[in-house]
């Protein structure tokens, strides 16, 4: 299934950049654009990355460091 038709990016797709560490719908665009365009996908975004454990926010729960983010796209400070 199609999550952001604007750039093609599927559901799986977005479960396999959450799988390696990609915990915020930020993350997700800086991965593969998905929902820097139009915005509609974001909201299936979040719900999508809210279904699984996140490596990311294990580790900070957990007082281990976690890598620095990397430059995320300023369109969706909006939805976020």
């Amino acid at each position: 299934m199609f999550v952001c038709s604007c750039f093609g990016v599927t559901e799986a797709q977005v479960k396999r950049h959450a799988a390696d560490g990609a915990c915020t719908p930020r993350q997700i665009a800086s991965a593969c654009k998905a929902g820097t365009d139009c915005g509609s996908c974001v909201r299936t975004i979040q719900a999508l990355l809210g279904r699984g454990s996140c490596p990311r926010r294990d580790l900070a729960d957990q007082g281990r460091p976690v890598l620095a983010d990397v430059a995320e796209p300023a369109r969706l400070d909006e939805a976020a």
